[in-house]
């Protein structure tokens, strides 16, 4: 963890609530305590009432995934629980009653590029690359949510190759909403708020829940699924071993 000790950093101001994810020397990877503190933050940004949500990562990535830290301690059940808890989180991001945008930075991996697709808006910087490996060891995470903004037949193929895609090509998918430059991300995320203030807030609350209706409840049943294979924990090893000289 960085030395301030914050797994999240959440800063508030002007109707915007912008959270850093604040684990660089982890890439910023998905541990339980980072998805207690979104959640958390994402909670106390809908009382405050911020109307813009940012996602950005400390240091060069802006998350490489799920923590695999101490993966040999765990059980398929506390996996398989905090998979669970990714999932939700998720769902509440996508489903929030405000505009939120991510922007991605070096890697954006797994389950970090399933919290990157669940954002209205998507940054990506010229570094940025993606990457969905859960299929690699049998999980279903995001994936229905990754069909709908990338189409069924560009999520298979993304999915199935298993193989990094570029900024550019990111954008041409609809992976993200657009590529931009470092020095450019104050000024989109200024466009951000502008856009997301035009209309009052009770507004964008049913417009929101008019165009984000998914079946959360299939995308969870479908990631139970997965995970409830036997072996799971054996199964991420394996590729975590496998990608590890990479």
């Amino acid at each position: 963890m960085s030395a301030d000790g914050e797994p999240v950093k959440i800063e508030h101001g002007d109707g915007v609530c912008r959270m850093t994810l604040n684990r660089p020397e982890r890439g910023n990877a998905l541990a339980p305590e980072m998805v207690a503190a979104i959640d958390a933050g994402l909670s106390a940004a809908l009382a405050a009432g911020a109307r813009l949500l940012v996602l950005c990562g400390a240091g060069r990535n802006f998350c490489t995934g799920f923590d695999l830290t101490g993966l040999e301690a765990l059980t398929d059940a506390i996996l398989l629980e905090r998979f669970v808890r990714v999932e939700l989180l998720l769902q509440r991001i996508h489903t929030a009653p405000m505009t939120t945008l991510a922007i991605a930075t070096g890697r954006t991996y797994g389950a970090g590029a399933d919290l990157f697709v669940a954002c209205d808006r998507r940054l990506a910087t010229i570094t940025a690359r993606f990457a969905f490996p859960g299929s690699r060891f049998g999980l279903v995470l995001g994936t229905e949510r990754l069909a709908r903004r990338i189409g069924e037949s560009s999520a298979r193929t993304v999915l199935l190759d298993g193989r990094d895609v570029l900024a550019e090509e990111a954008a041409s998918l609809g992976l993200a909403t657009t590529v931009v430059a470092d020095d450019a991300v104050e000024k989109e995320i200024a466009t951000a708020l502008r856009a997301a203030t035009r209309l009052d807030p009770q507004t964008v609350k049913m417009l929101h829940r008019a165009t984000r209706q998914g079946d959360g409840d299939t995308a969870l049943a479908d990631l139970v699924r997965s995970a409830s294979q036997p072996g799971l924990r054996e199964r991420i090893m394996t590729y975590r071993d496998g990608v590890r000289p990479a």
